[in-house]
């Protein structure tokens, strides 16, 4: 427990608009957010003290890439003068062609599901973000209460859009946050306090909800980071989400001034480390969710190992009109087959240009079908 000074350090903090750099909001906008943050440079939070007040930093724009659709062929019939004509193609939006997804390697071979698998018998929506920051989704920006009515009225959405997959309630926090300073430790990344995970996670039970610790290593390694959630992903309803956008080792670069990546090796490192706790706990299997938005943001997909005991998701992550979130979708998960896919929709950065929102519908139109769906 925090001495009472600390405590109140903490209240203090959760009246500031914290400059918590997971906000993809800043993928196609390069302003700069006025918020602020306190760093803690401690891999243990629960003891460590929060230091100085830092500015956030924007995300570089991701390259729009152009759209492009794709069609399948149709039957052959008679013209007027007895000539054989093509019949009219199928068009197809960008991620939606079932040739192109077949051509692809879809559907995947993965293991069989064990007892207790979420996937591919459910489909995940969940909730994304960090209660104490209104910046960096719907998990935060909305009061609690308000924030899981209307979770529940999505849920209800997508389970009227494909009744023959329950939907799974979900809250994804940001719970190692990349940090524009380096900090004390010089990582450039916070850790939220151990009370603030726990304070979610009785969120997410009061609605039978799960939960996922999602990292964002700055330049941190995950394989030192993701150890200290032992005592969190221990529990059957807790799963894992990591970042590629923000883990910068290999550059060097300060996070929100260049997109980061993970390569195949470091993907292969947390599923087996979950596959261990599974084992190790008599756990069901882990559901794991790999965001992705750009080419080099995941390296060596083909070098990805699946596991019976840890469901891999790659979800798209990006954010901008339909055209341009199909065809994200498209070039970075359906060209790329891992194991399962997922879909990000953001409420404010899909729409600020008069754009709609995606429908459940729309994103039901894509092929392989999306089944992990998570709004900022």
């Amino acid at each position: 427990m925090y001495p009472n000074h600390r405590a109140l350090l903490l209240v203090a903090l959760l009246a500031l608009p914290l400059a918590l750099m997971g906000c993809k909001d800043k993928k196609a906008s390069a302003t700069t957010a006025n918020s602020a943050t306190t760093q803690q440079g401690q891999p243990s939070s629960a003891h460590a003290a929060p230091a100085a007040t830092v500015p956030a930093t924007a995300t570089p724009a991701a390259t729009a890439a152009k759209f492009d659709g794709h069609s399948s062929a149709g039957n052959k019939g008679k013209g007027a003068k007895g000539k054989e004509t093509a019949a009219p193609k199928t068009a197809y939006r960008a991620g939606e062609d079932p040739d192109f997804a077949a051509k692809k390697g879809w559907p995947v071979k993965y293991p069989a599901p064990l007892p207790g698998s979420i996937l591919p018998q459910k489909r995940i929506v969940a909730y994304y973000g960090n209660p104490l920051s209104k910046r960096m989704g719907a998990l935060g920006e909305y009061q609690k209460d308000d924030m899981l009515q209307r979770l529940k009225r999505e849920a209800a959405k997508w389970q009227a859009a494909d009744p023959s997959h329950p939907v799974q309630p979900a809250l994804h926090l940001i719970a190692v946050v990349a940090q524009g300073e380096p900090g004390k430790a010089g990582l450039y990344r916070m850790v939220m306090p151990d009370k603030i995970i726990n304070d979610v996670y009785s969120w997410a039970k009061s609605i039978n909800a799960i939960m996922f610790i999602d990292i964002q290593t700055g330049h941190d390694n995950i394989r030192n980071v993701l150890p200290r959630f032992e005592w969190i992903l221990k529990n059957p309803d807790v799963h894992l989400g990591i970042d590629p956008e923000f883990n910068l080792i290999k550059s060097g670069k300060k996070p929100g001034t260049k997109i980061g990546t993970y390569d195949a090796a470091d993907i292969n490192y947390a599923s087996n480390y979950l596959k261990d706790l599974v084992k190790k706990y008599n756990l069901p299997p882990k559901v794991f969710i790999v965001h992705r938005f750009t080419r080099n943001g995941v390296t060596n997909s083909r070098n990805i190992q699946l596991r019976p005991e840890v469901q891999i998701v790659m979800n798209m992550d990006g954010w901008g009109a339909p055209w341009l979130k199909r065809d994200s979708y498209k070039d970075y998960v359906v060209a790329e087959p891992v194991e399962f896919t997922g879909f990000k929709l953001f409420y404010h950065n899909d729409t600020k240009k008069g754009d709609p929102l995606l429908t459940p519908k729309e994103v039901l139109m894509l092929n392989p079908k999306p089944l992990y769906i998570q709004y900022q």
